[in-house]
């Protein structure tokens, strides 16, 4: 069997990112006028977002064997980062919106290591599923049992860690992701069936808890984040408090009716508007049209990840890095689009890309020049058995 290199690099992938990355700075820019703050987040998002294509190009100088060798090294250090932020003073990883998950870092900011855990837990999951599939490729049951436990222990100890650190949504990132991987990891299907009915019993077994014991989910969950809950239901009820963001982010998007009120004219006052509710102000003042553009940017975005793995499935690492960095992706666009249109509880997921965050938008820009490299590093397989 014979090989030859092709480039399969990604240009429009990459134009995608730049008009995403060009969205985010005139978002950001408007939500500044709202002065919760003195800092100049259009310019620190800049800062990140040439740092993060530094960082992404960097990528380009490995190939997918040394990716995967480093893998596990990465994989924990996330999870020691992760251990750190528990035991940490306040001084160095201090309280934020009733969660502690950041690192102070002086002359540099904020650190959130569950941003990159994310990355580091798409890769390991593609690993372990690439190490078993290259000792077991016949897919028995038994085997891929053995396979979901190896999974469920690999996802399971950065999701309790970040539970722990009172960021459900991180962690609820962290489980999307490990089941799309599942997925599409050509476990059994007998096996991928049970994972569907546990997760429904699951979040059924939630649903109930929340309805008729919502004490005894204190003792998983802060107070803070049932409360997001309690606002989700009913936000005019308690628009003076635990509702008062997502009523206002409620007025900002339907004032915005469909063509916006023009940039920079936005009215409504949304706390926090530069991180997690950016999406307002694209709403408020573009209207529906403005919005809509921005969703379709993120489905084509979507499309060209997926595009990129099925290039890829010659070698499931890569794919599998695909799907995870794609499933990443769609899950934080549909939670945080729909927290603050009301269609979803809020949860802090931001909009990657879009919504200004330093540790977001590098651990986006780490995961996109992970694909990219994958399309660059693409080959065409000659006298083999492929059509």
């Amino acid at each position: 069997m014979f090989t030859k290199d092709r480039n399969y690099f990604d240009y429009t992938l990459v134009f995608f990112i730049f008009l995403i990355m060009i969205c985010s700075c005139v978002a950001i820019s408007s939500a500044e006028k709202y002065a919760q703050y003195s800092e100049d987040f259009m310019m620190k998002q800049l800062i990140w977002f040439v740092l993060g294509t530094v960082i992404a190009m960097f990528i380009f100088l490995f190939d997918s064997e040394q990716i995967q060798k480093i893998t596990p090294y990465l994989y924990g250090l996330g999870v020691v980062l992760l251990l750190g932020i528990l035991i940490a003073p306040e001084s160095i990883a201090p309280y934020r919106n009733g969660a502690k998950s950041w690192y102070i870092v002086p002359g540099i900011g904020s650190i959130q290591p569950s941003e990159y855990m994310k990355i580091f837990l798409i890769l390991m999951l593609s690993h372990v599923i690439k190490k078993h599939d290259e000792n077991a490729p016949n897919h028995h049951i038994k085997q891929d049992f053995f396979l979901l436990l190896k999974i469920a222990f690999v996802a399971l100890i950065p999701i309790l860690l970040v539970l722990k650190q009172n960021d459900f949504g991180s962690s609820l990132v962290m489980l999307v992701i490990t089941s799309g991987i599942v997925f599409a990891s050509d476990m059994n299907w007998r096996i991928i069936m049970a994972f569907i009915g546990i997760a429904i019993t699951g979040i059924g077994l939630l649903v109930v808890l929340f309805i008729f014991y919502p004490e005894f989910l204190l003792n998983f969950f802060g107070e803070y984040q049932l409360n997001r809950i309690y606002s989700w239901l009913d936000p005019f009820e308690n628009s003076q408090d635990i509702g008062y963001q997502l009523k206002q982010s409620l007025l900002a998007i339907g004032s915005g009716m469909l063509d916006g009120k023009g940039y920079l004219n936005s009215e409504v006052y949304i706390p926090e508007a530069h991180s997690d509710f950016i999406f307002t102000i694209l709403s408020e003042e573009f209207g529906f049209f403005g919005a809509s553009i921005v969703i379709a940017l993120y489905f084509l975005l979507v499309y060209r990840l997926i595009v990129i793995a099925i290039y890829s499935r010659g070698d499931l690492f890569n794919t599998l890095i695909c799907i995870g960095v794609a499933t990443l992706f769609t899950f934080h666009v549909f939670q945080n689009i729909g927290m603050v249109s009301g269609l979803l509880p809020i949860t802090g997921i931001p909009l990657l890309l879009l919504s200004y965050g330093g540790s977001s938008v590098m651990s986006c820009m780490i995961a996109l020049g992970l694909v990219l490299n994958i399309s660059l590093k693409k080959k065409d397989y000659l006298f083999s058995n492929d059509d």
